[in-house]
């Protein structure tokens, strides 16, 4: 079996995957949502603390399976350099301490095989990766072949959504609250521009978008932001976020429609984009795949499910070679 452990950010999370069947052993995750909501963000120190308190806890319940441990893995990039630090450097105890060799894993290729957990592998596929910090096309041939292929000139998909709730004071993560309160809005209420509407090139920016809200948002503060109006506005952003993505997505499959096609990370679980991409590809006869709900954001089975291709390709580092990054832009 393989230990892996997930501190990206703001969750942590271990799990023990069975190296041969890729069965989940074990996996649990404690997220920190409730302490970072009354920032309207995360704070990297206090997430940094919070892992140093809730990873210990969780290893705790994994010791029965020590014996049989062959490897440990670890993100060790992207992500913030505070928590990655956590993950890393509970892993190298461990690693020392058990005499197993370790395993660093690409915390975007997490993502990519958070659609694989429990299962096997499937490629070639053209990846939509969406989350608090990226938004970005992927075209997957195998783990070791993957190429990007267009990415955000600024802001995320995820992180535009954190940074709308935030300015309606709305709480932390932005993506669920947002979405529940548009479900409640008139999404043709404002007429939000679609960013890189007359671009030809497949890339994103969420800036622009970020800013027309927030002019609106000051705009009805002055009169009293009422709840009609909060609901409104999520649900005229929403649809413009989203069609940003599939304007760019359309332009994709126009050049050349994919067999496979899948969204992953953790603002893959708004409904809108899903629904949208599962009409586009049924129209294209593209298989659609997504990652179950419960894997969508961050987590340490995906971390596993990385880990336990890796192994068999003996891709281990050593105590000595592991370091953090903090943003990569290659696979």
């Amino acid at each position: 079996m393989i230990l892996s452990i997930e501190s990206s950010c703001d969750d942590s999370s271990i799990a023990i995957t069975e190296i041969e069947t890729n069965k989940l052993i074990y996996h649990k995750k404690i997220s920190q949502e409730l302490q970072h909501s009354v920032y309207g963000g995360v704070v990297p120190e206090l997430a940094a603390r919070l892992h140093v308190e809730a990873l210990p806890k969780i290893l705790e319940e994994c010791k029965e399976y020590f014996p049989k441990l062959k490897a440990i893995a670890v993100t060790n990039a992207p992500g913030l350099s505070v928590t990655l630090m956590e993950g890393v450097t509970m892993a190298k105890a461990l690693s020392i301490s058990l005499n197993l060799p370790l395993i660093a894993v690409n915390h975007l290729k997490g993502h990519i095989y958070s659609l694989f957990i429990e299962k096997d592998e499937v490629f070639p596929m053209t990846i939509l990766l969406v989350s608090g910090g990226h938004t970005q096309i992927i075209e997957a041939k195998s783990l070791t072949n993957m190429n990007l292929i267009a990415t955000t000139l600024d802001d995320s998909f995820g992180e535009s959504f954190d940074k709308v709730a935030k300015m309606m004071n709305l709480g932390y993560p932005g993506g669920p609250i947002v979405q529940e309160k548009g479900l409640k809005g008139d999404e043709d209420r404002f007429d939000f521009p679609v960013p890189l509407r007359q671009s030809p090139n497949i890339e994103f920016s969420y800036s622009g978008l970020k800013n027309a809200v927030r002019l609106e948002v000051e705009k009805l503060e002055k009169d009293g932001l009422k709840e009609e109006y909060i609901c409104d506005i999520c649900a005229s952003f929403e649809k413009t976020a989203v069609a940003h993505i599939m304007q760019k997505i359309k332009k994709l499959f126009k050049t050349k429609i994919p067999k496979n096609l899948a969204i992953v990370g953790g603002a893959s679980a708004n409904i809108r984009l899903r629904t949208q991409l599962e009409q586009l590809c049924k129209k294209s006869n593209t298989k659609l795949f997504l990652s179950e709900l419960k894997y969508c954001s961050d987590n340490a089975a995906m971390i596993g499910r990385v880990a336990v291709e890796q192994y068999k390709q003996n891709d281990f580092t050593t105590i000595e070679e592991i370091d953090i990054q903090t943003r990569i832009k290659e696979f």
